[in-house]
């Protein structure tokens, strides 16, 4: 009897230590999928980050020429416009003005109804964030290249002007008569 407890007694043992190095592999393997993974969503938001100023190239290219075409002046563009106003962060994608009229435009590679809701809450702050005059007149703008369940229609009942980004231009897709709303 005693020879079966010390052999049960030594499976005893080599099992701890078995289960020892298991959880020795199973904490590596974690930590290397935990680094794996921490690459990967570098990489993924190096390539979004990328992706999105492509788009703003591609819609920055156009904004004089088709905002001219629609009536509106404007003469100059700046992009990626950056700042804080009483510790509340803001970013502007591109801005296209002539100093009596400025058209803030949001870029999405898929736009969405909650972009649209969202842009339209900056826009609305976008006096006080830009420090700007009583009289400029502010309009908004959404540029895409999709649009996801209407957001699109949904933009331009807001009073947006809603420009479709494709293959190496631009365009309004508003009907020639849409007024827009002046925020």
């Amino acid at each position: 009897m005693s020879t079966e407890i010390a052999e049960i007694r030594q499976l005893l043992k080599e099992l701890v230590i078995s289960q020892k190095e298991t959880d020795a592999k199973f904490k590596e393997t974690d930590a290397k999928f935990q680094e794996t993974n921490k690459k990967v969503k570098e990489a993924f938001d190096l390539f979004t980050s990328q992706w999105g100023r492509l788009m703003e190239s591609l819609v920055e290219g156009d904004i004089i020429r088709i905002f001219n075409e629609r009536g509106i002046k404007v003469q100059d563009t700046s992009t990626r416009r950056k700042g804080s106003y009483q510790g509340e962060n803001y970013e502007f994608d591109i801005i296209a003005h002539n100093g009596k009229e400025t058209v803030i435009i949001e870029v999405k590679t898929t736009l969405r109804v909650s972009d649209v809701k969202s842009f339209i809450k900056k826009l609305q702050k976008a006096r006080t964030y830009l420090r700007m005059d009583d009289d400029e007149v502010i309009y908004g703008a959404i540029a895409y290249l999709q649009a996801d369940a209407g957001s699109e229609i949904f933009a331009q009942k807001e009073k947006l002007f809603v420009i479709r980004a494709t293959g190496d231009s631009a365009a309004i897709i508003n009907q020639p008569d849409f007024v827009a709303e002046k925020f």
